[in-house]
């Protein structure tokens, strides 16, 4: 049963990792990654900010615990220089206090100004780190997006997409049925042709009908262009005695209408005319 668990617990890991890769994106990866970069680096700069302020504080208050030390001695000095002792020793007591309050806020003091300047450092070199991050995540950006647009137009021109890939199946599909409705036909017209299929309507014929009716039908036009040439032979023949026969036809004393005009020089020399009658 824990062999079973053990195996489930993978699988489902595997399968979870792969959808997770199959949803990711490098861009919003990076874009993420970028985010969580000026978040901390946002953190500090605030650190430092917030180091300075202590910093400035404590430079106030020794400001003050130097000017109260000061004033404590200017006044034991007068104190014992009206005599009174015990009011100049009261006076350096208190000084000594707050002396020994500003050398620890002294020690404070350096202490906070070393962690500034660390933490102004980490802060250079975090900006500087994070912007050539910038820099570099941009530049990925550009080429995965560059990549992908290839990679794009080279599945559409190879048909690798599932949508060319899709249309490339299905131009298959049909040049396939077309081939074989084309087979079909061709086989059921040779098997009509040799007889091996009776055609129910009668219309189809055997190779020897096929044959004797080109035969017929040659012959038909043969006999039919020997007719045409007969009929043309027949009416030239035809025109030329009709033609003849109507030129014997014509009396002896009527003449073509171009004949007088041919034989009048002849008539007129024959026949001179008689001008001592008038």
């Amino acid at each position: 049963m824990s062999g079973v668990m053990k195996r489930m617990g993978m699988l489902f890991r595997a399968k979870a990792n792969k959808a997770l890769d199959r949803a990711e994106d490098p861009r919003e990866t990076l874009d993420y990654s970028y985010q969580k970069q000026l978040e901390l680096l946002q953190k500090v700069r605030r650190g430092v900010a917030d180091v300075a302020t202590s910093r400035k504080r404590l430079e106030l208050q020794l400001g003050q615990l130097q000017s109260q030390s000061s004033k404590l001695e200017d006044q034991g000095r007068k104190a014992l220089a009206l005599g009174r002792e015990d009011l100049a020793r009261e006076a350096l007591s208190r000084r000594a206090a707050l002396q020994q309050q500003v050398t620890d806020l002294e020690t404070q003091h350096q202490t906070l100004q070393s962690e500034e300047e660390k933490l102004t450092l980490a802060a250079q070199r975090l900006q500087a780190k994070v912007d050539a991050f910038r820099t570099k995540k941009e530049t990925i950006k550009a080429t995965y997006t560059a990549a992908q647009a290839q990679t794009r137009i080279g599945e559409a021109f190879s048909g690798i997409s599932e949508e060319m890939g899709d249309v490339g199946l299905a131009i298959q599909r049909a040049e396939d049925k077309t081939a074989q409705l084309q087979a079909r036909a061709g086989a059921i017209d040779e098997l009509m042709a040799s007889g091996a299929l009776d055609d129910p309507t009668g219309m189809a014929k055997d190779d020897i009908a096929a044959e004797l009716d080109r035969l017929s039908g040659g012959t038909d036009v043969e006999l039919e262009l020997q007719r045409m040439k007969a009929e043309l032979a027949g009416g030239s023949t035809q025109q030329q005695a009709i033609e003849g026969g109507g030129t014997q036809q014509q009396p002896q004393g009527q003449q073509p209408q171009q004949a007088p005009q041919a034989q009048q020089p002849q008539n007129q020399q024959q026949t001179p005319p008689d001008f001592g009658k008038h």
